[in-house]
């Protein structure tokens, strides 16, 4: 087998991608029924240029699963594939995962297991060497076909950051294809009605103004849903139609009478069977006559394909709506997010960490992650996202601290226009754009107390409303929250609410500062030494053992972030190929690097207390003697400080 092409697509070519889908759906909301075969092509061929894929085709499946090739996009040649194919006989395997909803991307055609054995022939007879198909529905129904996008020449893989995209793809072309089905019987049905209108039996049928008494065909009463043979009048006849058209109808029959004219009217009437029917009644005044004749159609599935025209619209604005809102969510997050990488560090420490991560990715739980400004606590909410069955829809971020209190409420939950003065727009909120996905909430502690309660709203129920709305909107979101404030001790001193605390805390984790994982610092410098080297465009590949030990022994307030700015006005500031270190006060002294807090003084005496017993706790020459306090005290101070044996440690890198 050749090697696969793993050009996987980073943030930025992704929000790519999403500014040609946002062109394509406009493109498809307004394209003419008639243009609608050569739309298609175009976007295949412009798909297929930026995927690298050799081929794309459209199959609908029809009466018997039998598969009608609509749409092929093939500039290369090869074997021509049929026009009409059995499912059932050329692709089982991958047609039983489509009719089910699912997207089928194969890197290599030719190593699946054995049940897909009839799908590589016939992949192998058409030189397919890699494809991805996805399934075709609209507003919600059942799959009616798929997309398919072939490679011939390579084998390749199919990143899953464009899997969801292509769905978004195959949506749009279904919903158009389902509107020039709709727009083809709305044109049938109209003609029908031009026959009708020009037929005898018809479903005519003539009304006496003065007396009410109404004539009609056989077929005019079959249409109506009125008795054979059985004598009636305008009032026998309203009886059984919806009280809310009736109104209509008789204002239809007052516009023929009084203008001579012709007078249409759509209602609803209930059938002696007790069925609703939607009718359409056209009539108009006969000449020198009190008599108003005219002919009576159905219109029921004329009216349901009207709705399903309505709702596949629909569909394609919020799809329009919902790209656009994550394309500049993908963008904000390529600006946050280094591109070297995510998180640096091979410490014991770091390792429990990311154990954490990945026990808690699949559950859905909310996670509640503390620790010091800088330490990359958005990182790893991005990584608990990335490990998540989310993961094929961007994280929303919101910084609670960023935003003034007045706008909080608009920004999370949205507003509706005139909610306030100046808010002439209407407004979607970080919760509806994160709807299915993952929201993440950095400096949890800031967020105001008025919003407290409607927050645990939604994360209890999924519902909210918008400011300024009465209208309760339920959305599927998963919650990561931050903070580097004492929350426990916020809710003491009643400045945040408890019940949201204990919702929050659901599962805690800490990511400890950098002056606890000193073991990882050589390592995380020498990533932004490379990193920034490169970008500017220097050749740095000495980092002298002494700066490297000042590096190492600075306690590092400012955590990650800080190191990584230092780092960046160190490859700034040199010219040789070593790199040379301005470092902040205190570096050049290492024992300069007092703790900051009471808390970092108490676990500093009792580690060094713990090194010079061997670790032994209790007992004559433990450590809880020395330090003058029980045992079990000392066990639980460990535990509150996280002091571990041995206490290796971990470095987050790009921390935000």
């Amino acid at each position: 087998m050749g090697e696969l092409n793993n050009n996987i697509p980073s943030a930025a070519t992704a929000a790519e991608l999403d500014q040609i889908l946002v062109s394509l759906i406009s493109r498809f909301i307004e394209a003419m029924p008639g243009k609608l075969d050569s739309e298609i092509e175009a976007a295949q061929r412009l798909l297929c240029q930026y995927l690298g894929a050799d081929q794309s085709s459209i199959w609908q499946i029809q009466a018997d699963n039998m598969l009608v090739l609509t749409h092929l996009y093939r500039p290369f040649g090869g074997p021509e594939p049929p026009r009409v194919a059995d499912a059932a006989i050329m692709f089982p395997w991958v047609g039983s995962r489509i009719l089910r909803g699912e997207i089928v991307a194969v890197p290599q055609t030719q190593c699946l297991p054995a049940e897909a054995q009839r799908d590589s022939q016939t992949w192998a007879h058409f030189r397919v060497r890699s494809t991805c198909a996805i399934p075709m529905s609209a507003g919600g129904q059942s799959v009616f076909g798929a997309l398919s996008f072939d490679n011939t020449e390579t084998e390749r893989d199919w990143p899953a950051e464009i899997l969801p995209r292509l769905k978004v793809v195959a949506d749009v072309f279904a919903g158009a294809l389902v509107r020039r089905r709709a727009d083809e019987a709305l044109r049938a049905s109209e003609e029908r009605l031009a026959m009708a209108a020009d037929a005898a039996d018809a479903g005519l049928w003539t009304l006496n103004v003065d007396t009410g008494q109404l004539w009609l065909t056989e077929k005019a009463r079959e249409v109506s849903g009125l008795e054979p043979g059985a004598v009636h009048d305008l009032s026998s006849f309203l009886v059984s139609v919806h009280p809310d058209d009736a109104t209509a109808v008789r204002a239809a029959i007052a516009r023929a009478t009084e203008n001579g004219g012709q007078s249409r009217v759509e209602y609803r009437r209930t059938r002696q069977d007790g069925v609703e029917r939607w009718l359409a009644s056209h009539g108009r005044m006969l000449q020198g006559t009190r008599l108003i004749t005219g002919v009576t159609i159905d219109i029921t599935d004329q009216k349901s394909t009207h709705e399903a025209l309505r709702q596949s619209n629909e569909e394609l604005q919020r799809l329009r709506e919902l790209l656009q809102q994550e394309n500049l969510y993908l963008r904000e997050q390529s600006g946050l997010v280094d591109p070297y990488g995510a998180i640096v560090g091979e410490s014991e420490a770091l390792k429990r960490v990311l154990a954490d991560v990945s026990r808690v990715a699949k559950t859905g739980s909310t996670v509640l992650i503390s620790g010091e400004t800088g330490t990359g606590k958005e990182l790893v909410a991005q990584a608990i996202h990335d490990r998540s069955d989310r993961r094929h829809r961007p994280m929303v971020t919101i910084n609670c601290a960023a935003l003034p209190p007045s706008l909080m409420e608009s920004e999370l939950f949205g507003r509706d226009r005139g909610a306030y003065t100046g808010a002439m727009t209407q407004q979607k909120g970080r919760f509806e754009s994160a709807d299915g996905s993952t929201i993440f909430l950095d400096e949890i502690g800031e967020l105001p107390m008025e919003l407290q309660a409607k927050l645990l709203r939604v994360l209890q129920e999924g519902k909210f409303e918008r400011l300024g709305s009465s209208q309760t909107r339920t959305v599927n979101v998963r919650l990561i929250a931050a903070t580097n404030r004492d929350l426990a001790t916020m809710v003491r001193e009643n400045r945040f609410r408890a019940d949201l605390y204990y919702r929050l805390n659901v599962f805690p984790m800490t990511i400890p500062p950098l002056r606890e994982r000193r073991d990882d610092i050589p390592l995380l410098v020498r990533v932004f030494v490379r990193h920034f080297s490169e970008q500017m465009g220097k050749q740095i590949d000495t980092i002298p053992r002494e700066t490297m030990a000042k590096l190492t022994a600075y306690a590092w307030p400012g955590n990650v972030r800080e190191l990584r700015n230092l780092v960046e006005r160190a490859v700034i500031l040199t010219d040789g190929r070593a790199l040379r270190i301005d470092g902040p006060q205190g570096m050049e002294s290492p024992d300069a690097a007092v703790p900051q807090t009471l808390e970092e003084v108490q676990r500093q005496h009792i580690v060094a207390t713990l090194e010079r017993t061997g670790w032994r706790i209790s007992g004559a020459s433990g450590a809880a003697q020395y330090l003058g306090m029980n045992p079990t005290t000392l066990h639980s101070m460990m535990k509150r400080l996280g002091i571990r044996r041995p206490g290796v440690a971990s470095v987050v890198a790009n921390a935000n």
